[in-house]
């Protein structure tokens, strides 16, 4: 049965009516969400229910409908919003709204903005033995059964604002509300002076231009509801990143992450790796460890070993710190680093090449966020996943094409090769760290010369025979047999077999030797250690050799090629060398060539 109101109860609201009109300026909400479809926001306030008080629907016009707790007075919104951003329970980008910018509300079911708060006392008072009715019912001297469920009415849209009380709400905004328009509108396309939130005559002209691309009369001052339609078109891109501010406080660093498509792995120092949870394919990590400028030279120069930095992109080195940006067909990755106090911090995002868009909105979040707190990672933290020959703390070692030899052939570091080896090759690099130009290539020899892009003064030049070799004679060739993977050449040894090829070829060596790929373009020595010629490859793509069978780009027009290059230094040897003088003499003049 309906229980009648006590007087003191009835006073109280009373009060509590005339105190909620008076100070109604003061009133705000926590909007922490606006959707699309009022399906789609009935579906959020139920999620939200099972861990927020006093939600609210509100229709917001153009087809948005927000939801929002509340309502606070400021104070309260404020400090209740930065409670709930800490606990993760409310997205990041909620934010604190006037009662003017909602219409109709639709949650709860009965509820009208225009309602006075109930009254809340210091401490919890239960009014009555029996729970409050979540709606309205009529007094009745017999009971009733429940109602049949009814489907909930789409709100009648509000009438729009006029042009005049457009500008009064318009007054309302702070200085971050009328910086967030312009972003949405540069955003949008329609701006492009800075953002000063001033609604000068250009953002004027770009409110218009926003309002006549999306069927509105251009007037050039937002209507509340426009202004919900902008930034909910604005904030959209989001919708699914479940930006989050996550806290590590092994890393010591806080920053606010896209959690709805990332989750975290593991730590691999300096990193925390967070890895993709979704179709995406993004990735992230925090980078975290004590050091000084050295170091951070260091985790400069290791960063761009690896996948997630790819080589096309910025590089840009400071004295407290460092910018890496990378990208091709696949990932756009961003890493910022700096070094503060003895402690080296900062992140990197991965995405996925193409979807620019989200990634800058995301980025921009992740950068605004970043905050330095106590502590720095462990630099022992490693797993037994982090631990391989090819990967940096877990993260794996870009990788060449294929790699195989060369040798210095001038004192300004120009390299002999096979010419099989950086055909078709995007970049070309010596020793892993050295960009190099191709100069030349004869296909007929099967040669190139290779020049880098800044000066090597390389330890030895290649002298060559200037006599003819003899069948049968003991040769040697030095070659990255490994790829590089041993950190220096190695030397196989070996006999020369014919000083033609298997057709009678001219300017071809035959040998006897047991050779690896990775020693293709290495050059080959006489018993002297001067060189008479440059291996070629095993394979030329439709035929392979049987093993222990070579050849050797050789004789008069190998030197020729060169000198038609500028390189005139063909001082020959005598006198044999033991083996190790020759290794060592190997070791001075082999480079690594790694095609990219």
């Amino acid at each position: 049965m309906f229980k009648r109101v006590p007087h003191a109860l009835a006073a109280l609201s009373l009060v509590t009516t005339q105190a909620w009109a008076q100070d109604a300026a003061d009133t705000v909400f926590i909007q922490i969400e606006a959707r699309t479809s009022l399906a789609g926001a009935q579906a959020s306030i139920q999620d939200y229910a099972q861990d927020l008080p006093n939600l609210n629907g509100f229709a917001l016009g153009g087809g948005w409908y927000g939801v929002s707790i509340g309502p606070f007075s400021r104070a309260e919104a404020e400090a209740e919003l930065l409670r709930l951003r800490r606990a993760g329970a409310i997205p990041p980008d909620s934010y604190i709204e006037l009662p003017a910018s909602y219409g109709r509300q639709f949650w709860p079911v009965g509820a009208q903005l225009a309602r006075p708060a109930a009254p809340v006392a210091a401490d919890p008072v239960t009014t009555t033995s029996e729970p409050a009715p979540t709606a309205p019912v009529a007094a009745v001297s017999e009971p009733t059964p429940a109602p049949a469920p009814v489907a909930i009415a789409e709100p009648e849209p509000e009438p729009e604002e006029t042009p005049r009380q457009a500008r009064a709400s318009e007054r309302q905004l702070n200085r971050a509300q009328r910086n967030d328009l312009q972003i949405a509108l540069k955003w949008a396309g329609f701006y492009t002076s800075s953002i000063d939130g001033a609604f000068g005559p250009g953002t004027r002209r770009a409110m218009a231009a926003w309002q006549g691309a999306n069927g509105f009369d251009e007037t050039g001052i937002l209507t509340t509801r426009q202004r919900a339609v902008l930034l909910g078109q604005y904030n959209a891109v989001l919708d699914g990143m479940g930006m989050a501010e996550v806290t590590d406080a092994r890393s010591g660093i806080q920053i606010d992450l896209p959690m709805g498509v990332l989750k975290f792995d593991r730590y691999e120092a300096p990193f925390a790796l967070f890895d993709s949870a979704s179709d995406i394919g993004a990735r992230a990590l925090l980078i975290s460890q004590p050091g000084d400028r050295k170091t951070l030279n260091g985790l400069y120069e290791i960063m761009q070993t690896l996948e997630i930095v790819p080589l096309e992109g910025k590089r840009e080195r400071r004295a407290n710190g460092f910018l890496l940006t990378g990208e091709n067909s696949r990932i756009t990755s961003h890493t910022e680093v700096t070094l503060k106090n003895g402690e080296i911090k900062g992140f990197t995002l991965i995405w996925p090449t193409g979807d620019e868009e989200r990634r800058t909105r995301v980025l921009a979040l992740v950068q605004d966020s970043f905050t330095r707190t106590d502590g720095v990672l462990d630099p022992a933290t490693v797993s037994d996943q982090g631990q391989a020959v090819d990967l940096v703390s877990g993260l794996q070692v870009r990788k060449p094409r294929h790699s195989a030899s060369g040798f210095f052939v001038d004192s300004k570091g120009s390299v002999l090769t096979s010419a099989q080896t950086v055909a078709q090759c995007e970049r070309v690099t010596l020793d892993g760290q050295y960009k190099a130009e191709l100069v030349a290539s004869d296909a007929a020899l099967g040669v190139a010369l290779l020049r880098p892009a800044d000066g090597i003064a390389p330890r030895k030049i290649a002298q060559f025979a200037s006599d003819a070799p003899r069948l049968q004679a003991e040769i040697a060739v030095a070659g990255y047999s490994f790829g590089g993977v041993l950190g220096a050449p190695s030397l196989t040894f070996g006999t020369l077999e014919d000083v033609r090829g298997l057709n009678g070829e001219e300017g071809v060596h035959r040998l006897a030797m047991a050779t690896l790929p990775g020693d293709a373009g290495g050059p080959v020595f006489d018993a002297a250690g001067a060189v008479t010629g440059v291996l070629l490859p095993r394979t030329d793509g439709t035929r392979r050799l049987p093993e222990g069978v070579g050849f050797a780009a050789a004789g008069d027009g190998l030197q020729a090629f060169l000198r038609n290059q500028g390189v005139q230094n063909f001082a020959s040897s005598s006198g044999a060398l033991a083996p190790e003088d020759l290794t060592a003499q190997a070791a001075d003049m082999t480079v690594l060539v790694n095609c990219w």
